[in-house]
C-alpha cells in the first residue's frame, strides 16, 4: 500500500520515514474538510446523532465531488467547524487562545467546550457518552471533583458526569 503512495506521489520515504508530499497534504485536507462538511450536513440538515454522522461521514469523505461539497457548504452557510468543534480546512476558523486541555483544569474550575478533539472521536463510544452528557462546543460545565486517578466530575446542566482522559 505505501509503495502505490509512494507511487502516485502521495508520500516520501526518506531516512526510514514516510512523509506526506505537497500532493498527498493536500488530498488529506480535502478528505477531512469533505468529512467535517459531511458531519455537519448529516447532523444539521439529517438529524443524525454524532456518531450515526461521523461514521457516515467517514464513507462520504471520498465520494463527495468538489461541486458537492461547494453545495453543502452553501446549504450549512459556511460552517467553520464539525459538530465537534473542530476546524473545517479552508474556513476563516480562528482558535481561541485562551483554550485548555480539560485535564489541566482543577477543581472547582468552570468551563466552556471548545472542541472534541479528533483523537476523542475515535476513542470507542466516548462520542456517544459525550452526545449523552451534552458536552458539546459551548456547553458551560465545571469540574466538581477529580479522582486520584484523574477521572473528572463534571457537571452540565445540573447533570454530573465522570470523564476519564
Amino acid at each position: 500500500m505505501i509503495h502505490r503512495m509512494v507511487d502516485v506521489g502521495l508520500v516520501k520515504l526518506a531516512e526510514g520515514q514516510i512523509k506526506l508530499t505537497s500532493k498527498g497534504t493536500d488530498l488529506a485536507t480535502q478528505v477531512v474538510r469533505r468529512h467535517r462538511l459531511a458531519e455537519c450536513f448529516l447532523t444539521d440538515v439529517l438529524g443524525l446523532s454524532w456518531t450515526e454522522a461521523h461514521h457516515e461521514a467517514g464513507k462520504w469523505e471520498h465520494i463527495i465531488s468538489g461541486s458537492v461539497e461547494e453545495a453543502m457548504r452553501k446549504i450549512l452557510d459556511d460552517p467553520t467547524t464539525c459538530p465537534h468543534g473542530n476546524p473545517i480546512p479552508g474556513s476563516n476558523y480562528r482558535a481561541p487562545e485562551d483554550a485548555v486541555i480539560l485535564s489541566n483544569l482543577a477543581d472547582g474550575e468552570s468551563f466552556v467546550v471548545e472542541r472534541i478533539t479528533e483523537e476523542l472521536e475515535f476513542a470507542d463510544g466516548l462520542l456517544e457518552y459525550f452526545e449523552k452528557a451534552e458536552l458539546k462546543p459551548g456547553s458551560e460545565a465545571q469540574i466538581k471533583g477529580i479522582t486520584p486517578a484523574g477521572i473528572r466530575k463534571v457537571e452540565i446542566n445540573g447533570k454530573n458526569f465522570e470523564i476519564d482522559l
